[in-house]
């Protein structure tokens, strides 16, 4: 892929955006899969792919915390701090290999990163925090939803960020026109 256009915008333009990215994160946190599990992530992965990492990354812990909100936060304020510092990471990470090599990479990566290795640190502080739902338990209770949950986000923000490309919505790569 090119190099990010993010800098050719001016400021306003990339906030706007990243205002309408977090108010679908919003209606996708209302789709549920299980418990704090939802879709809210997708529109933060074509956040990365039209702007850049770091605001895919604000957009993608934004909309952790939208459906922590909309869930009662189940798993407490810190917990759901730690997965939204673990979300914009995934979002960042996801949007610099996109920049970098291949989106098909950079969707394999991102569903790692917040499929099994989210799922293994979240389970891993939860037991410290002393949270009755932790550990092993927690892991193997989660990992599949979540890692499915990931894919379909992940899949689903590259086909619309192609279908948008092949449409010529885009004026290039990471460029909302």
């Amino acid at each position: 892929m090119e190099k990010s256009q993010s800098m050719t915008r001016n400021k306003n333009q990339v906030l706007v955006f990243m205002s309408l990215l977090v108010a679908f994160s919003y209606l996708g946190s209302l789709v549920k899969i299980q418990g704090t599990i939802a879709l809210d992530a997708l529109p933060a992965y074509l956040g990365a792919l039209l702007l850049g990492p770091l605001p895919g990354a604000v957009i993608g812990s934004a909309g952790h915390l939208l459906t922590a909100v909309t869930s009662g936060f189940p798993m407490t304020l810190p917990m759901h701090l730690f997965i939204a510092i673990l979300m914009a990471l995934t979002i960042g990470i996801f949007g610099r290999i996109a920049e970098k090599a291949t989106l098909p990479l950079a969707a394999l990566v991102g569903v790692f990163l917040n499929g099994p290795v989210s799922t293994l640190g979240a389970s891993y502080l939860a037991g410290i925090l002393g949270l009755g739902f932790s550990g092993k338990a927690m892991f193997f209770a989660l990992i599949l939803p979540l890692t499915l949950t990931s894919l379909v986000n992940a899949a689903g923000a590259v086909v619309l960020y192609r279908v948008l490309k092949a449409r010529h919505v885009l004026g290039g790569p990471h460029e909302v026109s």
